[in-house]
């Protein structure tokens, strides 16, 4: 997907340098530094894989949600 984004020309001068020093792209760096600030690990976020909560329930039940449809819960 593709955005924009406003920054300071300071930060965007030295995100600029960083990347450069690394031998990256600030495209990558900024992916890097915001993968790492929303706790999504780099390869779950380029799959767009999300790892859920593992539900355990009282009696030692396990709960099959094959086929369920998440999307029904944001509607």
């Amino acid at each position: 997907m593709r955005t924009t984004i406003d920054m300071p020309d300071a930060l965007f001068r030295k995100t600029k340098a960083t990347a450069a020093m690394r031998g990256s792209s600030m495209r990558d760096l900024i992916i890097r530094a915001v993968e790492r600030e929303i706790g999504i690990p780099a390869e779950d976020a380029r799959t767009g894989r999300v790892k859920l909560p593992l539900v355990r329930l009282s009696s030692g039940r396990k709960v099959d949600l094959t086929g369920f449809d998440f999307d029904d819960l944001l509607a």
